[in-house]
């Protein structure tokens, strides 16, 4: 019993001396989800919507971040978890699965899973309308290793619409850039089509790469996730995300950062990994401080 209990302080001790920057009110996810890679909040619900990493169950789970219990744990019976990525929403309530996980930019069978008024499904099991899509301007599966940036872990919906940004994968000549695709928000196969790459992160690849999205549909401001930024997308034309003002954030912290989401127009839910003894947590940052951000 000694030392159990000197064990368990010595955990305590250490997860309050951790240093996490910016990021605010720390808590430990459940073991279930200490590979989650992508997270939404929508208004229909209380709910935190999870997903775990390739290799897991196909399963959204339903987060309380009041009791940090999982409400709801819901098998989607027709489809696998070849790499889920990432979450998005709209205002009724549905939930969409970002499948597009490509790090060796190789795979044809990208698709998007939308799980309709996800809160009010009754048991633990639902199928998926499902949109299959390839990228416009990707020929070559793989292309060559200075060209891979057809890895998509970000998602967001907008009128209709799914918007995609790309993880750049590629190595030794990496510049940071990030490509924007659109496609409808519809069942059946479709061509994701390229609106932009003006946007360019920046020149190192250990921190600089776009591992989640989400929007804030109260402002329409979009938030990129890396390991150590976000980036804040506001005042755009159109859907050319990159054409408004661009502000950076410094998190202050680094782990391998996977999900973010808005919990209101001020603040932000982050997710990371767990990775040997850090990561695995949820956290709150507040939308503050910003800086302007030269592309």
């Amino acid at each position: 019993m000694k030392y159990i209990l000197i064990l368990s302080l010595s955990i305590i001790f250490s997860a309050c001396a951790q240093d996490f920057g910016k990021l605010e009110n720390a808590t430990s996810l459940p073991d279930y989800m200490h590979e989650v890679s992508g997270i939404e909040k929508n208004s229909q619900s209380d709910l935190i919507w999870m997903v775990n990493d390739s290799g897991n169950e196909p399963v959204l789970v339903g987060y309380n971040p009041k009791t940090n219990n999982l409400d709801k744990a819901i098998t989607i019976e027709n489809v696998k978890n070849e790499d889920w990525e990432d979450l998005a929403g709209d205002e009724n309530g549905n939930i969409f699965i970002g499948d597009f996980g490509n790090n060796g930019s190789d795979r044809k069978n990208m698709a998007i899973y939308t799980i309709k008024d996800a809160a009010n499904i009754s048991g633990n099991k639902t199928t998926a309308t499902i949109t299959n899509f390839t990228l416009e301007d990707q020929k070559k599966f793989p292309p060559k290793k200075h060209d891979r940036n057809f890895d998509i872990e970000s998602l967001i919906y907008k009128d209709g619409y799914f918007y995609l940004f790309s993880r750049n994968r590629s190595t030794n000549q990496f510049d940071g850039t990030v490509k924007l695709y659109k496609l409808p928000a519809k069942e059946g196969s479709a061509e994701a089509i390229l609106i932009s790459d003006t946007f360019k992160a920046c020149d190192d690849r250990r921190i600089c790469q776009i591992t989640s999205a989400d929007i804030d549909p109260k402002t329409g401001n979009i938030a990129l996730l890396t390991s150590q930024h976000i980036y804040i997308l506001s005042d755009y034309k159109g859907d050319d995300f990159f054409s408004g003002k661009i502000s950076i954030l410094q998190i202050g912290h680094n782990s391998q950062k996977e999900g973010v989401a808005f919990k209101n127009s001020d603040t932000l839910y982050i997710t990371d990994e767990l990775r040997g003894a850090s990561g695995g947590n949820i956290y709150e940052l507040p939308i503050e401080n910003l800086e302007p951000f030269k592309n």
